[in-house]
């Protein structure tokens, strides 16, 4: 459980570690995490939030962002005016632990089809709203 934190103007804030959290105040920044429960957040305006971790979240709140969730069942939520891009997983079959990627979509939030502050996950290939717990 560790964090990596950035509040200046287009900068970065990396972290892998699990359960951990990325985030960042700057405008035009990126806040970046891979570790399995973890979060990716940025406020600022034209920034992106990734993660690739499993169950894990990316959020923005400055306008024209990007929040990118690409990990098994990740989940993304922005303001309106920003983007979602979300991945799909599937178990292969026959295997336990052995995941493909199914789909991957981006999604204009305009709060009207797509609603603002709101986590997202691909299920089946269709975009579902999530409540505060997990999908």
């Amino acid at each position: 459980a560790s964090a990596a934190t950035n509040t200046g103007d287009a900068s970065a804030a990396t972290n892998t570690g699990d359960a951990s959290a990325a985030t960042n105040t700057g405008d035009r920044s990126a806040a970046t995490n891979t570790g399995y429960r973890s979060a990716a957040v940025n406020t600022g305006e034209q920034s992106v939030a990734t993660n690739t971790g499993y169950l894990s979240d990316a959020s923005v709140e400055g306008k024209e962002s990007v929040a990118a969730s690409l990990g098994i069942y990740g989940r993304a939520k922005a303001v309106k005016g920003s983007w979602l891009i979300l991945a799909e997983w599937r178990k292969k079959e026959g295997e336990e632990w052995e995941w493909h990627r199914t789909d991957v979509q981006c999604h204009y939030v305009d709060d009207d089809k797509v609603k603002a502050n709101t986590y997202y996950m691909l299920k089946n290939g269709v975009l579902t709203e999530c409540g505060p717990e997990k999908c």
